[in-house]
């Protein structure tokens, strides 16, 4: 069966304008990402939520990091916090893609959003991008109450390489124990460097995140060819996940990280974290993004904010 005859019929509608990334030419791939991006914007965002830009103090020695807050213009009182990291297989993307999904998150679940604008490899590889989220992170923490955001609710989140991240994150923030986490949605997340398993072989298709665009960002993420990958990186190599805040993970059944994510989900549960894994038949990665009308990106949705909204209201400490 062909890879379009396996997708949710509204998924395959609107595949057939999907544009493959080359990462062999990473400026035009950047380019046709954000030209995808801005295709799916709507005319105009909430008139209820403001959207401000912030400049985080990087980690010492490093640059500060610009974080992007989403607030409703009417909620009083200390909110719940998402801090968010967009995707872009750690090569690709910009803040302003998610503009759209931070406002959802503001209006629908109800919390204020922190958005990361981490810097890209292969100029940047691996940790500088995890610097940059740790920093956001901290900040978020360390003036949440000028943010009217409850510490107690903070909760991380990303989607592909933003999902590999959060993970990341959600390991970094539970070894170093400065701030703590109530909750990760990790939305088909790039979890593991190493390209091993069945799915990864599976999808090839040229207009999705493949195997062989997957490999060549991580080799751009990694900087090197060495064996050594940090967990904060790949957390699929992470062999402790204890202690980790209750976690979300959904993909669909015809994306690349079908296999990683299932496997991380369920060494999850084996370590005692809450954890819920949704797997969505007919949907190739990141398929509530392109298909966002389709009645499977709603379901998805709804199930990924239900979580969240379960998430805050257990704060932790």
């Amino acid at each position: 069966m062909e890879f379009e005859d396996r997708l949710d019929p509204d998924v395959a509608e609107a595949f057939v304008t999907k544009v493959g990334l080359d990462l062999t030419d990473l400026e035009a791939a950047r380019g046709t990402l954000l030209a995808s991006a801005a295709e799916r914007r709507p005319p105009e965002l909430s008139p209820n939520v403001t959207i401000t830009d912030h400049q985080a103090p990087g980690l010492p020695g490093e640059p500060d990091v610009r974080v992007r807050l989403y607030q409703h213009k009417e909620r009083a009182g200390a909110q719940p916090g998402l801090l968010w990291i967009h995707g872009g297989g750690h090569v690709l993307g910009e803040v302003e893609q998610d503009d759209p999904t931070a406002v959802h998150f503001v209006e629908e679940v109800g919390c204020t959003v922190a958005s990361v604008d981490w810097r890209r490899s292969p100029e940047h590889p691996f940790p500088t991008a995890m610097n940059d989220c740790y920093a956001a992170l901290a900040w978020v923490h360390n003036n949440a109450g000028d943010l009217n955001i409850d510490p107690r609710r903070v909760a991380i989140g990303g989607a592909s390489s933003g999902g590999g991240s959060a993970a990341g994150l959600a390991l970094m923030a539970r070894d170093k124990g400065e701030y703590p986490i109530c909750h990760q949605s990790l939305n088909y997340p790039m979890l593991d460097d190493r390209n091993v398993t069945p799915s990864s072989h599976a999808i090839v298709h040229p207009r999705v995140w493949n195997r062989e665009t997957n490999a060549l960002a991580w080799q751009f993420y990694r900087g090197d060819e060495s064996d050594d990958v940090s967990p904060y990186a790949a957390p699929s190599r992470a062999t402790d996940l204890s202690g980790l805040p209750p976690a979300f993970v959904g993909v669909g059944d015809m994306d690349l990280f079908l296999d990683e994510n299932i496997e991380y989900a369920q060494r999850l549960l084996q370590a005692g974290v809450p954890t819920e894994l949704h797997v969505y038949a007919g949907g190739n990665h990141a398929f509530n993004g392109l298909a966002a009308e389709s009645s499977l990106a709603k379901r998805y949705d709804r199930d990924r904010d239900d979580m969240l909204r379960k998430a805050f209201a257990r704060p932790v400490g």
